[in-house]
């Protein structure tokens, strides 16, 4: 019997475990191990952060729904990862050996790397259940108090859509409460243009974007690097092309959220020949480690070569399908491997998302993520908004039930009425 262990509980691990016992069956033991007891779903973070949903909404414990489909639970955060001797170290001494590792973890959020940046000091964030809600706080203390608000992303930033949908988000929740006219917005972005997200622009993302920015009161900063953060001040330094300073900035806020620059979780950072210098797992075409081949990795955790080379250094997003397909090709790898056979499957790395404007949204498709691409374009209307809610809803209700179907393709495709497109890929 082989033990397989998830590190990790996220839209990767949990989808992970699912697919992994299925495919494995009661004759292997699958265990995962994260250091909250709840699962979140990260997509909704935007909306708690207006008070367009609550914790209860988007959480549930994790426990008893891995346990329904026999798989282990472990409530614990992993220290150390002995990658030689094939076992984790978790917090109060206790070890876990396994067969196979995925690692599923996530990013660290590296607000250090910007001084005065993060939920416990000057800006908030919505990469977490727990900052969305210090996020809700600090907005309704500015609706009492009105001023300036900045939203955007930080050097090394590598999932750039969270911003502009809180941008738009938290536009149409004044707009609701007819108080839009007291609060001056501004993205302040790494990027190096509107619309870049990461992906070198998809479509005509560019345009689109920048008119949808200035149709809602929205000024922005492009090739910002933000080197500072006071109370009610942020510091960012204008990049030109070459990398030269063509402006500093010192821009008051009432409110701010800044999406911090994203490296690997300390634990698998620290494991020698596993990750590059950012911490990110290196793998290869397998999601197999490239040093340790009992160790497979998925989603925001692993490397990625930027799209492009910026001014401020940019990362190249993770999105929900490309980690579907990630966590389906190690399930089949794994059992592959534990069937004495050779890993055989590659995840199909294309960028497709919703992204929620308030009280519209737009969404965007890139096949293959990386240019040259086969399919790219980027549309927009109010039926991104209700494609969003609805996805929340299924993807929520699937890890509840513990099915590995597959739901980006299920209902992400079928709402983008590009399912044909999606199997005339030659990736796929």
């Amino acid at each position: 019997m082989a033990h397989i262990v998830i590190l990790g509980a996220g839209t990767g691990g949990m989808p992970c475990a699912y697919e992994m016992k299925d495919e494995l069956g009661k004759e292997h033991e699958v265990t995962v191990v994260n250091e909250n007891d709840y699962f979140q779903f990260v997509p909704s973070n935007p909306w708690v952060g207006v008070g367009w949903r609550a914790r209860k909404d988007i959480t549930f414990p994790i426990k008893p729904y891995l346990n329904k489909k026999g798989i282990n639970f472990i409530h614990a955060t992993c220290t150390k990862i002995d990658a030689e001797n094939n076992r984790l170290e978790l917090n109060g001494g206790d070890h876990l050996a396994y067969d196979y590792l995925v690692i599923t973890t996530g990013p660290r959020l590296a607000f250090d790397e910007v001084e005065g940046s993060g939920p416990e000091a000057f800006t908030t964030s919505v990469c977490t259940i727990n900052h969305a809600e210090k996020a809700w706080e600090q907005y309704q203390a500015c609706l009492k108090k009105p001023g300036p608000i900045i939203i955007g992303a930080m050097p090394f930033a590598s999932c750039f859509g969270p911003a502009y949908e809180f941008a738009f988000i938290v536009d149409a929740d004044l707009r609701k409460r007819k108080i839009r006219d007291k609060f001056p917005i501004r993205f302040v972005t790494s990027e190096p243009y509107i619309g870049h997200l990461g992906l070198g622009g998809v479509g005509d993302s560019k345009s689109m974007l920048e008119s949808e920015l200035r149709n809602h009161h929205i000024e922005w900063i492009v090739n910002a690097k933000t080197t500072k953060v006071e109370e009610g001040k942020l510091y960012c330094d204008e990049l030109a092309d070459d990398g030269s300073v063509v402006k500093s900035h010192a821009l008051d806020f009432a409110f701010s959220m800044m999406l911090p620059a994203f490296k690997g979780v300390d634990p698998v950072a620290e494991v020698e020949g596993l990750c590059n210098p950012r911490g990110f797992v290196k793998v290869d075409e397998y999601h197999r480690s490239l040093t340790y081949k009992n160790i497979y990795s998925a989603g925001v955790c692993i490397a990625i070569p930027p799209c492009d080379s910026t001014p401020v250094p940019t990362g190249t997003p993770k999105t929900g399908y490309m980690i579907e397909s990630m966590v389906t090709s190690i399930a089949h790898n794994v059992a592959a491997e534990i069937a004495g056979k050779a890993p055989y499957q590659c995840a199909t790395w294309n960028a497709i998302c919703l992204a929620d404007m308030g009280d519209s949204g737009a969404a965007f498709v890139a096949l293959p993520q990386i240019p040259p691409r086969n399919v790219a374009w980027f549309k927009k209307g109010k039926w991104v908004h209700a494609a969003k809610v609805m996805f929340e809803k299924y993807f929520i209700r699937k890890m509840k039930k513990g099915t590995s179907e597959p739901v980006y393709e299920k209902y992400v495709l079928k709402a983008l009425g590009i399912e044909k497109l999606q199997r005339k890929t030659p990736a796929d």
